[in-house]
């Protein structure tokens, strides 16, 4: 009952246009000061400055601003450009270089809309020219968005593995065979796509124009090099690799390739510093009714509620699954991990699901809401770019919705998928 007020609460404020991290810290704030009095007053901001200084959150910025410097550079253009190379002969090349490309840009940004402002603003319009129709351009731009969060370094990981306590390379790891399948099963239905609507095909192959564009971007491939093989490799932490991660975009940027200004510098320090505003301010605020939570053993009633229910531990994963498909249409991917899995973790410790097995099936559920209307934040941002009717796009975007709940269904039962590197490196 305690949960579900929360909740409408929650709705009700976020339908009168309050943002989410405010309405989220007014109920936290509402519900303690009810039941424990104005006395717990002071204590709210310790709690809120608590929760939002936690170490691995460090690492949230520093991807923001090196995918920003990356995009600043001319990194995204040239690994489009030898993307197309390798793929441009296939009918419906273009659409998989933006798979790919995005497949890659996610390796150093870890964020979905950044991936679609980088990349979208130079894939969409060379798509629609070369023919391929506006709402098609904007449904692949948006769902490889959305399954590279899956490929590590991923935000919403960081954020899960925050939440639950559990180890944020070991979800790197897991997310590296769920990614990559998503990737290529995307290309599949976009060569579907391309067969049938006759898309085009993008230039001869050629080895030299192959040769020329990996000279051109061999300094950029370096960077997924230098941060995942320093943090998988034990040199350094998640939140080291994400510091490292910017150091090398700025020297590939501004020293190697000379593209990076101050001007640029100076908007991709912005807007970094907005980004992770924006998501510092849900983590504080949720820091409030995690308390709360906790104190009133929601966490556990719910767990034990659901047990009285079943205790299989496939039935259970299958009841989660829809619970977050249902939040991640309406509220965003950090908020949703924020608010939902300090609750949850508890049933999912008890019916013996692994964390880290769990982690990717809330990123993966969060990624297919993205997709979906009305909140949909990386659909919405592939059509702002692509100019197209959000509707029209979705008409289209169904088809691969649905690839990613089939992606969905396989990590979720058949646990090899993301746990078989885990399992091979780390247990």
């Amino acid at each position: 009952m305690i949960l579900l007020s929360m909740l409408v609460g929650l709705f009700m404020l976020v339908l009168f246009g309050v943002p989410i991290a405010v309405a989220l810290g007014l109920v936290g704030v509402m519900a303690m000061v009810w039941t424990q009095g104005p006395d717990i007053l002071p204590n709210l901001a310790l709690v809120m400055y608590d929760g939002s200084t936690k170490f691995p959150l460090i690492a949230i910025p520093l991807f923001i601003l090196a995918g920003a410097i990356m995009n600043s550079t001319g990194i995204s253009r040239r690994l489009i450009a030898f993307a197309s190379a390798i793929l441009g002969f296939i009918r419906g090349g273009l659409a998989m270089v933006n798979i790919g490309a995005s497949m890659f840009f996610a390796e150093i940004s870890g964020s979905a809309v950044a991936d679609v402002a980088a990349l979208g603003s130079i894939l969409i319009p060379a798509m629609k020219k070369k023919g391929y129709p506006g709402p098609f351009a904007a449904a692949i731009t948006s769902s490889s968005a959305s399954i590279a969060i899956i490929i590590p370094p991923s935000i919403p990981m960081i954020l899960y593995a925050v939440m639950a306590d559990t180890s944020v390379v070991q979800l790197f790891v897991a997310g590296i065979v769920p990614g990559v399948l998503g990737g290529v099963m995307m290309m599949g239905l976009a060569y579907w796509f391309a067969v049938r609507y006759d898309y085009p095909v993008e230039e001869v192959f050629r080895l030299k124009r192959v040769a020329q564009t990996f000279k051109d971007a061999a300094w950029a491939f370096l960077l997924p090099f230098i941060i995942l093989g320093g943090i998988f490799g034990g040199f350094v932490t998640a939140t080291e690799g994400a510091g490292l991660a910017v150091v090398a975009a700025l020297f590939i940027g501004g020293v190697i390739y000379r593209e990076l200004d101050w001007k640029h510098l100076k908007t991709a320090v912005i807007d970094g510093a907005v980004q992770t505003a924006v998501v510092m301010l849900l983590v504080a605020a949720s820091a409030l009714v995690g308390v709360y939570l906790t104190e009133a053993q929601v966490p556990q009633d719910l767990a034990r509620a659901i047990n009285e229910f079943t205790s299989n531990k496939f039935a259970v994963l299958a009841i989660l699954n829809l619970f977050f498909l249902a939040i991640g249409m309406f509220l965003h991917s950090a908020a949703a991990i924020i608010l939902v899995v300090p609750i949850v973790i508890p049933l999912v410790n008890q019916v013996g699901i692994d964390p880290v097995h769990f982690g990717i099936i809330v990123t993966l559920n969060l990624a297919i809401g993205q997709q979906t209307p009305p909140v949909a934040s990386v659909l919405v941002t592939a059509c702002s770019v692509a100019k197209a009717d959000i509707w029209d796009v979705t008409k289209v975007n169904v088809y691969f919705i649905v690839l990613l709940l089939v992606l969905l269904m396989l990590v979720t039962y058949v646990p090899v998928v993301p746990m078989g590197l885990v399992e091979f490196f780390y247990r």
